[in-house]
């Protein structure tokens, strides 16, 4: 019988703060203690850097293919991989790996953003800008790609530079922005496809969870849950949780996850389910 195994990465990687490596760890002691599984701990913690893509690259280069190691290690025991990490710019080294062993599977990419700008087509420089580009073959990252755009299913983004908003135009790329029946909207698009799930947490609103780059006109805790029943029906192959800050301020009180955690809760039995098959 396979199992669920959970992965938390704990490397610097784009952080524009140190609130996301603890939170990231908040994250990964609550689905532990729900699931009653361990955790395997990818990456030492370093001080934010708060430099351009290549300079935060390179810095997170080491503990980045570990962490595409531990996902490879995961799949080859045919278990289901649940990562909490700190920022969207791990998602470079876990997407190859998921593409590699699935690539049936479509990513669902839950944010306030498309992470689908390249190094020639970011203002910012901001390496998380680029998470997903990378997997997707747009700019060579050093961490592999394989990902196909049109296996990727853009959920809650509302905040879209230009070259983002031509891929999803020209219909390279699905996209399902927030609004009325977007659960609906989202079982269209899977479409019955096997799901791999990526959260970013300021694809909610602000004020729910501490978060980076919050955005107005997010999702409720409510539509993620109902965008989770739906992506429920389909199998599950992993999900990833990032950008989970554990307070709202440096120095300031933690904050529990266990709120989103619960708002995951279809999706988490069926991982266990699928896990289980």
């Amino acid at each position: 019988m396979t199992e669920v195994e959970i992965t938390l990465f704990q490397g610097r990687v784009a952080d524009h703060n140190n609130l996301a490596i603890p939170g990231a760890k908040s994250v990964a002691r609550v689905l532990a203690d729900q699931l009653e599984v361990g955790v395997t701990v990818v990456g030492t913690p370093a001080p934010a850097l708060n430099a351009g893509w290549q300079i935060e690259l390179n810095a997170a280069m080491p503990d980045l293919r570990a962490l595409a190691a531990q996902l490879d290690e995961v799949f080859a025991r045919r278990a289901r991989p649940l990562s909490a990490t700190n920022r969207c710019a791990a998602s470079l080294a876990t997407l190859p790996v998921v593409a590699r062993h699935r690539p049936d599977a479509c990513v669902v990419w839950f944010d306030a953003h498309a992470d689908l700008n390249t190094p020639s087509t970011s203002s910012s420089g901001y390496l998380g800008g680029m998470a997903l580009s990378g997997p997707a073959g747009l700019w060579e990252s050093g961490l592999g790609a394989g990902l196909a755009l049109s296996n990727v299913i853009l959920v809650g983004q509302r905040d879209l530079d230009p070259a983002e908003g031509r891929l999803i135009v020209s219909g390279a790329v699905t996209h399902v922005p927030p609004g009325p029946e977007l659960a609906d909207r989202l079982r269209a698009a899977v479409a019955g496809s096997a799901v791999y799930i990526h959260l970013d947490c300021d694809v909610l609103n602000p004020g729910i969870v501490p978060t980076d780059y919050v955005v107005e006109d997010g999702l409720s805790l409510d539509d993620l849950r109902s965008a989770c029943a739906v992506l429920a029906e389909s199998e599950m192959i992993g999900l990833e949780i990032a950008e989970f800050q554990d307070a709202w301020e440096e120095g300031g009180e933690p904050v529990s996850p266990v709120h989103l955690i619960a708002a995951l809760a279809p999706v988490l039995t069926a991982l266990r389910r699928s896990s289980q098959a």
